[in-house]
């Protein structure tokens, strides 16, 4: 009797381990699929720009060959510096390069001010005024395109990159964004600093800050990639050669060499190359700004 019950019992281990071993091999398979789905759709997205930087080194001749030669017979290095020789490409660079630090800089500091005020300093209406200065966001850029340039205008502004900076110093995403994560930030620190004396502008300049650094690393990265990438701004307020940007830049090098794709793509790598360099200095921080974003609100 006591060999027949060990006999069920062992029968039952062996079930459930066979469950188990299955329940293993479903979750590895699932696993291996969603990898395999996710490296191809990551290659299907990354072709494109492999594609730019190989033509950006054919001669013009081959750019358009079919079947595609991804790696150049021949290399011509020499595509890049024509570009940098054909046009003032350096000013545009110079120009874009200005331009998107002092908006990216501006940005960091007026809207992590705003949002310790949101999140940290209690006052009557907060939380209204902050949906209504939220609300800025839905209204569309061409209503209020008019308005703004009569601003920049009577400012004197016009056909100045001051105007870019000006207008882009400010953002109620941002404010947003930094007042998510501020009142992720536990309240008692604040509170042991007023007690050690502090002001609201020592807590937030020697607690808030620098526990901020995900947050900050995340709107560095949306900033600067909306800033230097930005055309219609530019169309806009700039006239002269002198102040345009890089965007515009290229836009004119495409007007006056509409068949050199070669140059083209030249052009192109080496306006696209300070956003993948700041996005690859800043990613670990924005992978943890936009996860601890949405903590509390």
């Amino acid at each position: 009797m006591g060999q027949l019950l060990g006999g069920g019992h062992g029968m039952k281990t062996q079930s459930g381990n066979e469950i188990n071993i299955n329940k293993k091999i479903k979750f590895n398979i699932s696993k291996i699929l969603l990898y395999v789905t996710l490296i191809v759709f990551s290659i299907t997205m990354i072709l494109p720009f492999i594609w730019m930087i190989s033509a950006s080194l054919k001669p013009e001749i081959d750019v358009f060959t079919m079947p595609i030669k991804w790696i150049p017979d021949q290399f011509k290095w020499s595509n890049y510096k024509e570009v940098w020789t054909r046009v003032p490409f350096l000013t545009y660079y110079t120009n874009t390069v200005i331009v998107a630090v002092a908006v990216t800089a501006a940005q960091v500091i007026t809207c992590s001010l705003a949002a310790y005020a949101f999140s940290k300093i209690i006052f009557k209406e907060r939380d209204l005024l902050f949906m209504g200065y939220l609300g800025t966001l839905m209204v569309p850029f061409t209503v209020i395109m008019i308005p703004q340039f009569i601003v920049i205008q009577k400012l004197g502004l016009i056909d100045n990159i001051g105007a870019l900076i000006l207008l882009g110093a400010f953002s109620p995403f941002g404010v947003f964004l930094f007042r998510q994560f501020f009142m992720s930030i536990p309240e008692e620190l604040s509170e042991a600093a007023r007690i050690d004396g502090c002001n609201d502008f020592e807590i937030y300049a020697k607690i808030i800050m620098p526990n901020a650094k995900p947050a900050i690393g995340s709107l560095v990265i949306f900033t600067f990639i909306y800033a230097w990438n930005d055309f219609l701004g530019p169309l806009i307020y700039i006239s002269s050669d002198a102040n345009r940007t890089l965007q515009l830049g290229i836009r004119t090098f495409q007007t006056l060499y509409t068949q050199d794709y070669a140059l083209l793509m030249a052009a192109a790598v080496c306006a696209m190359l300070p956003t993948i360099i700041v996005y690859l200095l800043a990613q670990d921080l924005f992978v943890k700004g936009v996860a601890m974003t949405g903590m509390k609100g």
